[in-house]
């Protein structure tokens, strides 16, 4: 993985454990449902930042390499691509 988006990706999970504990807290206090629900979306958001992040380490490395390979290589990455976006379905 690459040093700095593993550095980033590392960091966006701990924010994403903050996130989901101080979800949890909101739940077991009974907090007013669209404050929580507000929390809930941060976290997807958060989430999705990860996503981001991971493809474009994907991208950079793997995919890179196997498009370089060729053939069945390439077809692979393309798949995983497609199955990633879920464009993959039938």
């Amino acid at each position: 993985m690459i040093d700095d988006i593993k550095k980033r990706a590392l960091h966006r999970t701990s924010i994403l454990e903050g996130q989901l504990r101080g979800i949890a807290r909101m739940i077991e206090n009974e907090d007013y449902c669209m404050d929580i629900i507000t929390q809930s979306r941060a976290v997807q958001r958060s989430l999705e930042s990860l996503n981001r992040l991971l493809l474009e380490n994907h991208l950079r490395t793997h995919v890179t390499h196997m498009f370089e390979q060729g053939g069945d290589e390439r077809e692979t990455a393309v798949g995983e691509l497609l199955k990633a976006f879920d464009f993959d379905r039938k």
